[in-house]
């Protein structure tokens, strides 16, 4: 095909439903733009964190104190479950491949979720829920989160962290 062809293509008649097409889909292409900080300021749909610099040791100095304070409950395939009080600040980090320790939380009580990663990137994503976030080493996160139903929700890593990434998930069990 030459390019002779196609010439005047573009200058030909354009056929009233095809304009009429090209408006609806622009119009949708506004509303759709006009309706983005709208959702992004009413939407309820973003965390609300914060975000510190740290460094892998500091963080992970954090996690253990956390850890020793407990008050420490049970084990869960080897690591501590740690039954926070809501007053005090809650610490979880992620590395290769886990995340420590397992929580216990109650239901109705609002925590400050401390996150971190100790080596790579890794993403904390809270299953079934619909909260999803990337942890990246050097930086420290803290959540306000409010349980509001009893049960197991599962911590799964979502960004690609090496060999065992599909063994990276921790645990909250609500009470």
């Amino acid at each position: 095909m030459s390019l002779q062809t196609l010439q005047g293509v573009w200058w030909k008649k354009v056929d009233a439903s095809e304009k009429m097409w090209i408006g609806i889909a622009l119009v949708w292409c506004l509303i759709l733009f006009a309706m983005m900080p709208l959702w992004h300021l009413k939407g309820g749909q973003n965390p609300s964190f914060n975000t510190y610099r740290t460094t892998p040791e500091q963080f992970l100095q954090k996690v253990e104190a956390f850890v020793a304070a407990g008050p420490k409950v049970g084990e869960e395939k080897g690591l501590p479950v740690i039954a926070p009080d809501p007053k005090n600040e809650v610490y979880m980090l992620g590395r290769l491949w886990q995340w420590y320790p397992a929580l216990k939380l109650k239901k109705g009580e609002t925590y400050r979720l401390h996150l971190s990663s100790m080596d790579l990137v890794h993403g904390f994503s809270l299953f079934p829920l619909n909260l999803n976030f990337m942890v990246l080493p050097g930086y420290e996160y803290v959540l306000t989160i409010t349980p509001t139903t009893t049960g197991e929700v599962f911590v799964v890593c979502n960004e690609f962290c090496g060999i065992g990434h599909h063994q990276m998930v921790g645990k909250i069990t609500v009470e």
